[in-house]
């Protein structure tokens, strides 16, 4: 059989490639190519019946390169296949920035962890705490409804964006929220224990929210309480730095000032979640890290 063949059966009259040539072409091996087929990211245009050979149309070089380019990027296989399959330039090219998107926010949370971890481990920790600028602010009483959970550092992201977004919605029927919400954690919460994290929305109307919860607060255990008026020592992070351990630095860091000055903590530490948490960037501040002190 020529590397350029005629083959019988649904392709006939249609000059195909052999694996070998198209491989050749398409600046692949034949081993990726029967993988891609095996994925489903790129079917030859005819299998031998009898032989079990495969032949490509050259026109499907352009498929094979860009799969093998997005394989490059780390891309996941199934990211991959919604990229090639998207038909139109525009959505493949949109689909693709989507996916650069979050490998770039992922890296900046990797800085940012390796520069704690190096500074943990050659023994700068005061160098890497004068990153962080700590102040006090004054924060006055507060209704707040709340959910609490015992969770995992894995577990905690996406249960924080579920329970706030519970929280937040809650809300509109209880005034609005009037104040910024926040996370408390009552123990440590790490990959070996699992607090609990309690999140929190402050709201206007603590008539109103103590009505809701009545009707729909049994589903996640949500309350009603009054929070006191706090003095809390706080440090400002970005994106980035919220990633579970390097935010750690961010909470050693307030801790350390408290302690220069004599203060204690007055209550569970926190996160104070500010900004559009979907908006925002790996470099842009987000949230306040700080402790109830007194």
């Amino acid at each position: 059989m020529t590397e350029d063949a005629v083959v019988d059966g649904p392709e006939r009259n249609l000059e195909l490639l052999t694996i070998g040539a198209f491989a050749a072409r398409a600046r692949l091996s034949p081993k990726a190519l029967r993988l891609y087929d095996r994925l489903g990211l790129l079917a030859p245009a005819h299998v031998d019946g009898a032989t079990g050979y495969r032949y490509y149309r050259a026109g499907q070089v352009e498929r094979a390169r860009l799969v093998a380019m997005l394989r490059q990027l780390d891309m996941p296989l199934a990211r991959i296949a919604e990229v090639v399959e998207a038909g139109d330039g525009t959505a493949a090219a949109a689909l693709l920035g989507r996916y650069w998107a979050d490998v770039e926010a992922r890296v900046a949370g990797q800085r940012t962890l390796a520069e704690y971890l190096r500074g943990r481990l050659s023994g700068r920790s005061s160098e890497m705490y004068e990153k962080f600028t700590v102040g006090t602010v004054e924060v006055p009483a507060q209704v707040v409804i709340s959910e609490k959970r015992h969770t995992l550092a894995d577990e905690l992201p996406a249960w924080i964006g579920a329970a706030l977004g519970r929280l937040e919605e809650a809300a509109r029927e209880c005034g609005g929220v009037a104040g910024v919400p926040y996370v408390a954690y009552h123990a440590e919460v790490s990959m070996e224990s699992d607090g609990p994290a309690e999140a929190c929305v402050p709201v206007a109307d603590e008539r109103a929210a103590r009505a809701w919860a009545e009707r729909h607060g049994r589903a996640w255990e949500t309350v009603v309480r009054v929070e006191p008026a706090r003095r809390l020592a706080y440090t400002r992070i970005t994106k980035a730095q919220v990633a579970h351990p390097q935010i750690l630095a961010a909470f050693e860091a307030v801790e350390e000032w408290m302690a220069a000055r004599g203060l204690t903590a007055a209550g569970p530490c926190r996160e104070l979640y500010f900004a559009d948490w979907e908006a925002a960037g790996p470099g842009d501040p987000v949230c306040d890290v700080a402790f109830p002190v007194s």
